[in-house]
């Protein structure tokens, strides 16, 4: 899909987070404090990304999750913003999602920090 074709489809904050490495103000976003059981996909391209039960509170503000679907999220370094991060992009259509951190509380030590405008919700 072409940037004008993604400029109809997205709404402008999730074109400027997924295509534009933005990120959304936190507490704002519609899946914050979302408990539904079903599956967390990409917004750009509908892949599967997160079960809801890989979803944690992690009191930071934005939607995280304690692992991802095995091959579609691709890691990168993030060293903007003076910060040593790991960015998230959806491995099927480059959409940036967040960043992953090691210091989740579960068996992983994952902290997936995803902007909720990257994602859709889907109930099982």
């Amino acid at each position: 899909m072409n940037k004008g074709e993604l400029k109809k489809k997205l709404t402008p904050e999730q074109y400027r987070v997924t295509q534009e490495k933005g990120t959304e103000a936190p507490f704002m976003g519609k899946f914050v404090d979302h408990h539904e059981k079903g599956m967390y996909t990409c917004v750009v391209c509908g892949t599967p990304l997160f079960p809801s039960d890989t979803k944690f509170d992690s009191g930071t503000g934005w939607p995280s999750f304690d692992k991802a679907i095995p091959g579609t999220v691709t890691f990168t370094e993030d060293n903007d913003s003076g910060m040593k991060r790991t960015e998230i992009t959806c491995t099927n259509c480059g959409a940036h999602l967040g960043h992953v951190f090691d210091d989740g509380p579960t068996d992983t030590g994952k902290r997936y920090c995803v902007n909720s405008v990257c994602l859709d919700f889907h109930t099982s």
